[in-house]
């Protein structure tokens, strides 16, 4: 409809009964009979209307879009736009029931099947070419407090800006998960998903009470399955692989439950109170952005590698579960000096003691003796506002965004040589402005939790490093490939251009999923992705495959395999 037509009029109740009152005057003349007829069906015409009116709106879906149609190729793209796919049929779905038909449908037809949330992927899972139908479970996006699991429900699609805004809004309470409020929940809970809480908190999944999960039984039968942490639940390893597993391995979740542990013994009360039932939200943040110059002549070597050591220090020193330092959160970002700014982000619940002493003694520790001077400035904010603005967290250009996303968890800072490395990587004549990593905090309260409660298997970590490149042309595709690649095969050249875990290193996060880890080309170390990412859990994830998606229907190209 153009912006110069007119909407046609709804019908009201008003005219409904007008339309039958004067269908009715018409019919004055007719026999008895046919007018007693038209009153007759005036009445529940009516009825049917005005239950219609109460009911509310139709459900959503289920909606086929195929090619041809006007929203496919908006529906084709992702947030990764050096993936899209050409998939038959895209179905976007809006409830637990329609996926079970959707993928029943697609074990049928025998056609390949790729599951989105919403949000991001590094890799090309949702738009490999083989993918022939694309389950869209941006629909499916409810949050709210279940009472009948006395815990939260956070179904896939729902961006965690709407979760953080509704448990907020309705509770008070909140959940260590990302900072990027248009990340999709779907596969960020089940990846092992953390954020600037989770120091003081934990990853998100130690807070994952349970989750309904579309699976496919050996016969071909989809149906949905409710698994929990409960010790006696006979689904609770199911339960057990989504916490950290990462997405696309198991079946489609359609419902996350949240509940701390620590809340077990309140949600067994006749009257449990939700607003204890996960960790209270800060009222307040205060925030800090420390930047400072790329200076041909200040920012040298030594001085760059020394901000650099102190970070992680700072960490190796702090991230003890309980620690007083374990409630600040910080990301420190270094840009390729073609982007002429570094910078600094800091994070911590305003009302904790001395926060703000915490953050400049952080921030001074940070630059010692580097000679570098600083910029940048902090500010309190209420909680809401830094993690639900919009664009938090996204780089690069909105109509042709095009990346490539490194990862690898660290026990204790950067060698001497890696630091070297990283610096001259950083000022390199082949980077762009779009080239960087990020090293961010972690530790604190992920630490207090056994490797094998959940599927997250590195737990003794204080960091996470992020290598990236973002850029907006195809034609540049090899040159920013090239260019982070490189940086990561040298900062790992010791260990076969990949960490593997050791002094230093502790593998990958699969979250940040990075398909050169599988490829030998890329990883020379001869040990395998999988146990870089999980470790001495794959076996245990290879069993929970076996049990539940014993025909391989969930698959990319980083999935889980079937054992052998």
């Amino acid at each position: 409809m153009s912006h110069s037509e007119e909407p046609a009029a709804r019908p009201t109740r008003r005219t409904l009964l007008t339309t039958a009152g004067g269908l009715a005057a018409g019919l004055a003349g007719a026999a008895a009979t046919g007018a007693g007829a038209t009153e007759a069906a005036a009445e529940p015409a009516e009825a049917a209307a005005e239950a219609a009116a109460r009911r509310g709106p139709t459900p959503f879906g289920p909606a086929a879009v195929h090619p041809g149609d006007p929203r496919y190729e908006s529906l084709v793209k992702g947030d990764n736009q050096r993936f899209v796919g050409r998939p038959e049929e895209i179905r976007v779905v809006g409830s637990t029931e329609q996926v079970v038909q959707a993928v029943q449908d697609a074990v049928r037809d025998g056609r390949r099947i790729g599951v989105r949330s919403g949000g991001h992927c590094f890799e090309d899972f949702t738009a490999d070419p083989a993918i022939r139908l694309l389950l869209d479970l941006s629909p499916l996006d409810a949050v709210g407090y279940d009472p009948v699991h006395r815990a939260f429900e956070v179904q896939p699609g729902a961006t965690l800006g709407r979760v953080y805004r509704t448990l907020f809004k309705g509770w008070g309470v909140t959940v260590p998960a990302g900072g990027c409020p248009e990340v999709g929940a779907g596969g960020h809970l089940v990846g092992g998903g953390y954020g600037p809480l989770s120091r003081r908190y934990g990853s998100v999944v130690d807070h994952l009470y349970g989750v309904e999960v579309v699976v496919v039984d050996r016969d071909g039968t989809a149906r949905a399955v409710v698994a929990t942490r409960e010790p006696d639940d006979p689904n609770r390893e199911l339960w057990w692989a989504h916490t950290g597993g990462g997405g696309g391995n198991f079946g489609v979740v359609t419902r996350y439950w949240l509940r701390s542990p620590r809340a077990d013994a309140e949600a067994r009360a006749a009257a449990p109170d939700p607003c204890r039932l996960l960790p209270p939200a800060p009222a307040e943040m205060l925030e800090a952005l420390v930047e400072w110059t790329w200076d041909e002549e200040r920012t040298t070597e030594r001085a760059f590698t020394t901000l650099l050591r102190n970070f992680c220090t700072w960490h190796e020193r702090h991230s003890d579960p309980g620690a007083p330092e374990a409630g600040l959160y910080a990301v420190l970002e270094l840009t390729h000096r073609s982007a002429a700014k570094f910078s600094m982000v800091v994070q911590i619940d305003a009302g904790l003691p001395g926060a703000a002493d915490l953050v400049k003694d952080f921030v001074g520790q940070v630059n010692a003796d580097t000679g570098l001077d600083l910029g940048g400035g902090s500010a309190t904010v209420p909680w809401l506002y830094p993690m639900t603005w919009p664009g938090n967290g996204e780089a690069g250009d909105i109509v042709t965004r095009r990346y490539k996303g490194k990862a690898g968890y660290l026990r204790r800072s950067f060698t001497d040589d890696q630091l070297s490395t990283v610096y001259r990587h950083l000022t390199n004549d082949t980077g762009t402005s779009g080239c960087g990593m990020l090293v961010v905090g972690y530790g604190g309260q992920v630490r207090a939790v056994e490797p094998g409660a959940t599927a997250v298997a590195q737990r003794d970590v204080v960091m996470k490093a992020v290598y990236h490149s973002v850029w907006a042309e195809e034609k540049d595709d090899d040159a920013h490939l090239s260019w982070v690649r490189a940086l990561y095969r040298e900062v790992y050249r010791d260990t076969g251009g990949v960490p593997v875990p050791g002094a230093v290193s502790d593998g990958s996060y699969i979250n940040y999923p990075d398909a050169d880890l599988a490829d030998p080309a890329w990883n020379t170390s001869g040990v395998p992705w999988h146990t870089l990412y999980y470790q001495g859990g794959y076996p245990r994830l290879q069993r929970a495959k076996a049990r539940w998606d014993p025909r391989n229907v969930f698959r990319h190209a980083l999935s889980v395999e079937l054992p052998e």
